[in-house]
């Protein structure tokens, strides 16, 4: 069962995909994800580009909506249910690590920049985000740059982890500590 790091931590990123706050995500909800990407990345509709970030995008919804009770409607205990099981599927958490790693990394050089997680936060948020902060401790190197190994090494500590210490932890932005743990 998650730990209540985990279900908080998860809620974030569930509250951000849940804009209306029904309490449930539905297949819209992902095409709405999508459509953010194509055109905050000015890719045409109906492009390879743009067929593809639908696919990465999608392939959340088909996961999570194939474990939930009701597949029309996600609620997050069918996500944490899904989170649960991740600790033990390390190749589909690097599947997904690497399809959200093409997703982030715009211009295609194999690494993130500060400007393209920048973009993916406020994608997934739907609104402007200071990020600064949180992506030098996402740059596990310091080169100024989130490699694909790293992304999936953050990626991993994120989705499958339990440490608040973990610089994973701050894949989706900054995480509201639990007393008494320090997140510095």
């Amino acid at each position: 069962m998650a730990s209540e790091f985990q279900r908080r931590k998860v809620a974030g990123v569930f509250d951000a995909m849940d804009p209306d706050r029904r309490g449930h995500l539905v297949a819209g909800d992902f095409e709405a994800l999508a459509a953010r990407w194509t055109a905050i990345r000015g890719v045409a509709p109906g492009s390879e580009q743009a067929a593809r970030l639908r696919e990465i995008m999608l392939g959340w919804w088909t996961s999570l909506s194939a474990a939930a009770a009701d597949p029309a409607r996600v609620v997050l205990a069918d996500v944490l249910a899904v989170v649960d099981l991740l600790p033990g599927m390390a190749e589909a958490v690097n599947a997904t690590a690497d399809a959200m790693f093409e997703a982030v990394d715009e211009n295609g050089d194999g690494r993130v920049s500060r400007a393209e997680y920048r973009q993916m936060i406020e994608t997934w948020n739907g609104r402007p985000a200071g990020t600064d902060e949180v992506f030098g401790r996402l740059d596990l190197d310091g080169d100024g740059h989130i490699s694909r190994a790293e992304f999936r090494r953050l990626w991993t500590q994120f989705w499958a982890g339990d440490d608040p210490r973990e610089p994973g932890t701050w894949v989706f932005g900054a995480v509201e500590p639990l007393s008494g743990v320090d997140l510095s």
